[in-house]
């Protein structure tokens, strides 16, 4: 899959990426709704019906990443049946768009205030075949609050969330040899992914 970017300047990547967003199939009204959606439903589920999440139980920014990230296909799926799928195969990505393959999209959260993470093959020098998976495309990227780091008396909300896309060149491995995690750099982040939600200027960018 040849990348948008091939070739093109850093000072045209916003550019390139309003574009990209504009020809997804989903409004990023449709993106910030299935992850709110995702992200309320999380707090309001109880663990083997006992267990209330937020109150008797605070689970781990891993565990609430992993629910966030299986629940916002399906969220998306139930919305949009026969266009949208989580991944049944090995080698799809996250958020599956069946018409057209190009449109699947990876999915990533993270409890970082900003940033968001591939495990450590996203950055390996081979990382475009380091699995069945193509790891260029689109990406949804989304940020929340840790139980510890919402407001007094709330429950922690969706920071960020953003739309757009990464080429495997992108990631980059942590140097230490014990990292677990490869990262994009700011000028990547801010220029290949498009800020669409953000708690901190009132929620929805685009109304």
């Amino acid at each position: 899959m040849s990348s948008p970017f091939d070739g093109r300047p850093q000072s045209e990547w916003a550019e390139i990426t309003r574009k990209l967003v504009a020809d997804y199939p989903l409004g990023v009204n449709d993106i910030v709704d299935s992850v709110l959606a995702a992200w309320e439903g999380i707090l309001r589920s109880k663990i083997a019906g006992e267990l209330q999440i937020g109150i008797d139980i605070m689970p781990s920014p891993q565990i609430m990443g992993n629910y966030l990230h299986e629940l916002i296909p399906i969220m998306l799926e139930r919305k949009f049946p026969g266009k949208w799928s989580r991944d049944i195969e090995k080698d799809d990505k996250d958020l599956v768009y069946l018409p057209d393959r190009y449109y699947s999209t990876e999915i990533k959260t993270s409890s970082n205030a900003n940033n968001i993470y591939g495990n450590a093959s996203y950055g390996q020098e081979d990382s475009s075949n380091a699995s069945s998976k193509s790891k260029d495309g689109y990406y949804i990227g989304v940020n929340f609050e840790k139980f510890d780091q919402a407001p007094a008396g709330q429950m922690p909300r969706i920071r960020k969330i953003r739309i757009g896309w990464l080429d495997h060149s992108d990631w980059h491995s942590q140097s230490a040899s014990s990292g677990q995690a490869a990262t994009i750099s700011t000028t990547v982040r801010d220029n290949k992914l498009l800020l669409i939600y953000d708690i901190n200027r009132g929620g929805r960018l685009f109304k």
